[in-house]
């Protein structure tokens, strides 16, 4: 599909101070090159070596001037913020420590819906921030890592919201005197419901045309959530008869 013709757009530099003198009117065009020379905003450049700025660029830069006028901010942590930005992350409040991981999209009934299993994870969490968000110490982590119940993205460094909640989760357990190593249980039923999954949607699957491969992406997400609901709501009847 192709891509609005407002998202394609590029505009020179000329245009995009038109575009900010209403809210900053003391942006000027050395500015805006300034910005870039320091690295917080990096517009195209044509062939002949013009700059071509996109809506993003321009959102960027009206985020940088404000923060700049609000809140005074130096361009280290202004730099600290878009990074963040960058890796899908709330930039932190003006006075806060850390970023603002977005709010988990739930069920009414507080479970994941077959959506929250098609959307992908787009934050990145660098493991001091994962500790600091999650509240958890470098020990419990390297627990969790170790029984297989965290792990930073495939080659690299960085922690999805998954690991997040996970962390989390298994900090709020251990308030209860769950340690990690008592969570393998989890982790062998995890598995056997994955299998399960699997081996339902592998005739789906060898389809090759897109369509058949949409259809086994939906199915794996609705019999994921189907599977959470069951589990939970069978240790919600154990639990009651006991």
């Amino acid at each position: 599909m192709a891509e609005p013709a407002l998202a394609r757009a590029r505009m020179n530099i000329g245009q995009v101070l038109d575009l900010l003198r209403g809210d900053f009117p003391g942006v000027t065009i050395s500015k805006i090159r300034f910005l870039e020379d320091q690295g917080l905003i990096k517009p195209e450049r044509t062939p002949a070596g013009y700059r071509k700025f996109s809506s993003d660029d321009v959102d960027r830069l009206r985020y940088i001037l404000r923060v700049q006028r609000d809140h005074y901010l130096p361009h280290k942590v202004i730099a600290e913020h878009l990074d963040a930005i960058d890796r899908g992350l709330e930039p932190p409040a003006i006075d806060g420590v850390a970023p603002v991981v977005p709010q988990v999209v739930l069920d009414r009934d507080g479970l994941p819906s077959p959506e929250s299993f098609r959307r992908s994870s787009e934050v990145r969490l660098s493991r001091r921030e994962l500790i600091k968000v999650a509240d958890i110490s470098e020990e419990l982590l390297e627990q969790l890592e170790q029984f297989g119940l965290v792990a930073a993205r495939p080659g690299t460094k960085h922690y999805d919201t998954d690991s997040l909640i996970v962390a989390k989760t298994a900090r709020e357990l251990a308030d209860f005197g769950l340690e990690p190593r008592h969570l393998r249980a989890f982790k062998t039923a995890v598995d056997r419901e994955v299998g399960l999954v699997e081996q339902v949607v592998a005739p789906l699957k060898r389809g090759r045309d897109a369509a058949a491969q949409a259809r086994a992406e939906e199915a794996v997400s609705d019999i994921a959530a189907l599977s959470v609901r069951l589990h939970a709501t069978l240790v919600k009847v154990g639990l009651r008869r006991s």
